[in-house]
């Protein structure tokens, strides 16, 4: 099993902007895909953005052009640059990652302000 690690939430207000990383228990050069959701309370989890083996990525239509999903392979880390955040943005954001297996992270709390 591979533990995932985020750290990066915290609150912002409107219009700011946060980055959240990630950092597995081992390398991730392996991985089929890395990525984030997030879960809003009384709402489902939703994938927002990720990343592929091959560096391609995929983002939520909500997100797209605001967020950006990276990797940094030789820290075995993912991170998710959000800006122009709104409110609706507001939820815990989990780290995701899929090879043999599939592990969501503990999760990091994003909440932003009006």
């Amino acid at each position: 099993q591979v533990q995932l690690v985020e750290s990066g939430g915290g609150l912002v207000q409107a219009g700011g902007s946060l980055r959240l990383s990630c950092t597995a228990s081992t390398s991730i050069l392996s991985f089929n895909a890395m990525g984030w959701y997030r879960q809003a309370p009384g709402h489902q989890r939703e994938l927002v953005a990720i990343i592929h083996g091959n560096g391609m990525t995929n983002y939520a239509e909500s997100v797209e052009g605001r967020f950006t999903i990276s990797r940094d392979s030789a820290k075995n880390t993912v991170y998710l640059q959000m800006n122009s955040l709104k409110p609706d943005d507001s939820a815990n954001y989990y780290c995701y990652a899929r090879g043999s297996f599939e592990d969501f992270g503990q999760g990091t709390l994003v909440t932003v302000s009006e």
